[in-house]
């Protein structure tokens, strides 16, 4: 299996975590939120897939971090109150982090081994995307382990940092 095919497992294997969790999300907010995160993966499979047939593309622009900060704008302007089973919930995002860490990693040692420019920055900037994914799960446990608190004091500014 090449590094492009791995790729495109790992990206399919997140997508199908995200949508299960989307799936038993209790909250529309939180289940909207995972399937972004699934549908950033399937861009991430498309990606791969062109470049293992050859096609090297730029990436294109996310909107992950604004739209899933409209989420949570929402969900606080809608003044809703939270229903966690907590340990669960914190255990299944740690475990998409730790997937998420795994392709940043996977993808920023690729593109150190790489000698084509453009699939190096390709590769840099999917690892950079990973990173941001990593970066939303770390505030949706933020949030599923005191809801009412962190939607009253977050300060969304801090999410363009990523």
């Amino acid at each position: 299996m090449n590094v492009f095919e791995f790729a495109m497992q790992m990206e399919k294997d997140g997508e199908a975590y995200y949508r299960e969790l989307a799936d038993s999300a209790n909250n529309d907010g939180l289940s909207r939120i995972l399937n972004f995160l699934a549908d950033e993966e399937v861009k991430h499979y498309n990606i791969f897939k062109r470049m293992a047939g050859g096609k090297v593309e730029a990436l294109p622009k996310s909107t992950l971090l604004a739209d899933v900060k409209n989420i949570f704008v929402e969900m606080k302007d809608r003044g809703e109150k939270f229903d966690f089973d907590v340990e669960k919930q914190v255990a299944y995002y740690r475990k998409a982090q730790d997937l998420e860490k795994k392709s940043e990693n996977l993808y920023a040692d690729k593109a150190k081994e790489s000698t084509d420019e453009k699939e190096r920055d390709i590769l840099i900037q999917i690892a950079e995307e990973e990173k941001r994914h990593y970066f939303v799960l770390e505030n949706i446990i933020e949030f599923v382990n005191k809801p009412d608190r962190w939607l009253e004091d977050a300060e969304w500014n801090h999410l363009e940092d990523y």
